[in-house]
């Protein structure tokens, strides 16, 4: 850190008196006292640059869920507290810009009686982005169909997974790539979606959906409630010998695959006798058909809202009669509707038998409930390992081999094969505020690897930095020692 009063650096800015450099982050601001920089995180108080957001330490002495803060100053009375209840996050801990340096805190660890060091570290990322799964079956958009955030692309619709539709939000090309209102838009919006804040998206030729980290999708308005119990062929497969003497026929409408119970072999298993119906649409294998309406918001996906627009006329010859009986259901319960056939051959429409309403109650139940999951995922394998270690390509090899476990704010991650740290982790299982941001526009996001010290020493890192866990509690860091401790998140 160095003062506008000092000589000037190159071609940086004129400096003016009583204004402090940051070097958190390449933007390098001049903050004045008791303001915060451009990314709000860090400030100036009293010629020091301290970091906004405290230190979060992961206590398992506190509840689930709860916070304590200041956590340093009124719960620790300067005790040795066990290695095994406490794990410093980097959430709050700053970075290791411009890089060359140690990380902001190295701490030796006894694990099971083992010496161990974890480097924890803020990491800044424009290589990242999010994958976010909206259990819904409605449909958002087409398949590579741009999203958009204020107006913004930020991303695109990929690949549709099992009752879920796919997001693919972020990327270096959306951050850096473009214009600088889409860099902005984009910045925001994954921060947010990182934060579990609610974030309103718009799917071209698509869908408005709100997206909202462990909470359910809104789809144009609509709060959805149940992920679908499967497709209208499993659904079949699962719930034919409930409806067995009950109904005469059920199709189980779906926009990917739509089940017959009379064609399909769960219902030639146990006997059910054909019934001359027509459906609209490809069929696959007996009592599964793709393809019967276009994608939407209707029943089971499509864009229908009457069912007995799937269906062609009747075959008498096949086993359609007067009196027959038909149910028609969603794959999540939630549209159903009851018919006869009436002397014409033709569905019209009754009132649903009650020894038929817990069947469709059972479908509803086995549906689970709708959420939206947002994946954070980002490349590590840029100059922040020069924070961790002398020799950076030493600790990809080490976190590929699993010598060296990787966590974000305490979370689980997962790890791409290959090279590189390519790494993906579920932000409702990191601590609240976990992710900031700075204007180049790039992510700044937790990370912490821990390791054996006999291997970091091997690795080349910063061995000479490293610290002991009562001395991180007792003085903090570079960035100041506000703190915070909170509950184990899972």
């Amino acid at each position: 850190m160095t003062t506008r009063a000092d000589t000037s650096d190159g071609d940086l800015p004129k400096r003016k008196p009583d204004k402090t450099r940051c070097d958190a982050c390449p933007v390098m601001c001049y903050i004045a006292e008791g303001r915060a920089g451009a990314c709000d995180r860090y400030a100036n108080e009293g010629g020091q640059i301290v970091r906004c957001d405290p230190l979060t330490v992961i206590d398992a002495r506190i509840a689930k869920g709860e916070e304590v803060v200041p956590f340093l100053a009124r719960d620790w009375d300067g005790t040795v507290v066990p290695d095994a209840d406490l794990f410093v996050t980097a959430v709050g801990a700053g970075t290791t810009y411009p890089d060359y340096k140690p990380a902001p805190f190295l701490i030796s660890r006894q694990v099971d009686g083992a010496d161990f060091v974890t480097v924890v570290t803020e990491a800044i990322f424009s290589y990242c982005g999010v994958k976010v799964k909206i259990d819904t079956d409605r449909h958002l958009g087409s398949e590579a169909s741009w999203v958009r955030s204020a107006g913004e692309v930020i991303g695109h619709v990929t690949t549709a997974e099992y009752g879920s539709q796919m997001l693919s939000l972020g990327g270096v090309d959306h951050l850096t790539g473009g214009s600088k209102p889409e860099g902005r838009a984009t910045c925001d919006a994954l921060m947010r979606l990182c934060n579990r804040e609610a974030v309103e998206l718009t799917i071209d030729d698509g869908a408005e959906v709100v997206v909202q980290a462990g909470q359910a999708p809104v789809v144009d308005g609509q709060r959805e409630a149940r992920m679908r119990v499967g497709c209208g062929s499993a659904t079949i497969g699962m719930f034919a010998g409930q409806w067995q003497g009950l109904v005469d026929e059920v199709v189980v409408v779906d926009d990917h695959i739509t089940g017959v119970v009379s064609e399909h072999q769960a219902g030639k298993v146990i006997g059910w006798p054909d019934t001359g119906i027509r459906i609209k649409g490809r069929r696959s294998t007996p009592g599964r058909y793709f393809q019967v309406a276009e994608p939407g918001l209707g029943w089971g996906g499509t864009d229908i809202s009457d069912p007995l627009t799937i269906l062609g006329p009747w075959r008498e010859e096949k086993g359609a009669r007067p009196g027959l009986t038909l149910l028609m259901v969603s794959t999540t319960g939630e549209q159903y509707g009851y018919y006869v056939l009436n002397d014409d051959l033709e569905p019209v429409a009754a009132e649903l038998p009650e020894a038929l309403l817990p069947t469709v109650d059972l479908i509803a139940e086995n549906c689970e409930p709708a959420l939206c999951t947002v994946m954070f995922m980002g490349g590590a394998g840029g100059s922040l390992r020069a924070g961790v270690t002398k020799n950076p390509v030493r600790l990809t090899r080490s976190v590929q081999a699993m010598q060296t476990t990787l966590t974000s704010g305490g979370a689980p991650v997962y790890v791409w094969p290959g090279g590189g740290i390519t790494m993906m982790v579920d932000v409702m299982r990191m601590p609240e505020r976990s992710f900031g941001y700075v204007p180049t526009p790039a992510l700044v996001a937790p990370l912490e690897f821990t390791l054996r010290r006999d291997d970091y020493r091997a690795l080349g890192g910063h061995d000479g930095a490293v610290r002991e866990l009562d001395d991180i509690l007792a003085h903090g860091g570079e960035y100041g020692a506000s703190a915070r401790g909170v509950g184990p998140v899972r």
